[in-house]
């Protein structure tokens, strides 16, 4: 882990807040022989390799304690010396919470691959709530760091872990579900304001910030450092970022619990490959007893959803590629995979796709092997029509 590069050189390292599950589960919930394997890879030696470790919530009244809890952590690093410190709030994880004081469901403006259902409405103003108490929590971070004269002398790095968990979010490879915040506040180094619209991974945090303290990243790291865009010197960066879809806790037959599915995106467009097309589209973390998706089913089962929502949340099976324009087509509305006119440009995204999971020993099979099956099953089925 590169915390742990950062201990090897001088640095006090932490974790506090929710931990992402980086030791598989509790260890109450976890079977003996799979903490055993956990074990043997070091995965449940979190506090032993870092210098600090403390899981807590900050959902409900634990949201109050954040500027106490993180208090108390900073009081863990000794004086005068460099630290690291993870930081991980559970807003906007759902469960939702049911208040959404100030936010009218009925005022949101939703968008266009949102049903219009008081349901979803209802759901969305809950998320917006969540957001804002995240928005609270990390106010009472930079609240302390100012009171301890640590703000203008600390980088802070605030991102989101995964896609909004709303529909067509969290758990797809469309845009909500790629795309997360990234805010970098370092004064004297990062311009206050600056907005960059480069292409960046979240597995190049990592060798960012072991250049910002002076380190080299380690030689297997497949990321790329954007700390030259930070400060606004020259920065070629990534053409092409990759992202994946494998397994997630849900219905092992529904895309909520496994969806094999690999993207490439450029700025321009998204193309995404899904290995397993019979998969239903079921919404992650959304799928048991949830407001909006459950009055969305009934709006299908009773025949009342537009066209454009029945095709983007039950059509079966799905396409196995599609291919958006972001510029045209920010939503990712309409696909345009299999259209002449974007030929080349799905032949140019699918290889980078296939020499991308070559080097990361993909089980997958290769996108144009996949391709190249279909078009001679459609050949076939051209000759046997004539």
């Amino acid at each position: 882990l590169f915390p742990e590069l950062l201990r090897e050189n001088g640095y006090w390292v932490g974790l506090e807040g929710r931990h992402h599950h980086l030791d598989g589960k509790l260890e109450s919930k976890e079977a003996p022989h799979i903490l055993e394997a956990l074990n043997q890879m070091r995965m449940k030696e979190l506090d032993e390799r870092l210098d600090y470790v403390n899981v807590t919530k900050t959902k409900g009244a634990y949201l109050a304690k954040v500027a106490e809890r993180f208090s108390q952590t900073l009081d863990e690093v000794p004086e005068n010396k460099p630290f690291f410190l993870y930081f991980g709030f559970n807003q906007p994880h759902r469960k939702f919470g049911d208040d959404h004081e100030g936010i009218d469901p009925k005022e949101l403006l939703l968008p266009p691959d949102f049903p219009d259902l008081p349901g979803v409405r209802l759901d969305y103003a809950r998320y917006l709530a969540e957001v804002r108490d995240l928005d609270a929590g990390i106010g009472f971070i930079e609240r302390i760091l100012r009171e301890r004269g640590l703000k203008e002398s600390t980088m802070v790095i605030f991102m989101g872990d995964n896609g909004e968990a709303l529909l067509r979010g969290k758990g797809t490879l469309y845009r909500r579900g790629l795309n997360v915040p990234l805010m970098v506040r370092w004064p004297g180094k990062v311009r206050a304001g600056a907005v960059k619209d480069a292409l960046v991974s979240g597995v190049d945090i990592a060798p960012t910030i072991l250049e910002a303290a002076g380190l080299e990243k380690n030689r297997n790291m497949t990321g790329v450092s954007f700390l030259p865009l930070l400060k606004g010197q020259n920065y070629k960066g990534r053409q092409v970022i990759f992202a994946e879809r494998g397994w997630h806790h849900g219905q092992i037959t529904r895309t909520n619990g496994l969806d094999f599915s690999r993207s490439v995106v450029t700025k321009k467009y998204n193309y995404i490959y899904n290995a397993l097309p019979d998969r239903v589209y079921t919404p992650v973390d959304m799928e048991h007893k949830n407001v909006a998706w459950e009055e969305i089913k009934r709006a299908h089962d009773t025949k009342k959803l537009k066209p454009l929502h029945e095709k983007l949340f039950f059509l079966k099976p799905r396409p196995i590629f599609e291919l958006y324009d972001k510029s045209k087509d920010p939503h990712e509305l309409h696909n345009l995979a299999g259209s002449a006119a974007f030929r080349d440009i799905e032949t140019e995204l699918r290889q980078e796709l296939d020499k991308e999971m070559i080097r990361e020993s993909d089980y997958l099979p290769l996108p144009s092997h996949v391709f190249d099956l279909l078009n001679q099953k459609r050949k076939m089925e051209n000759k046997t029509a004539r």
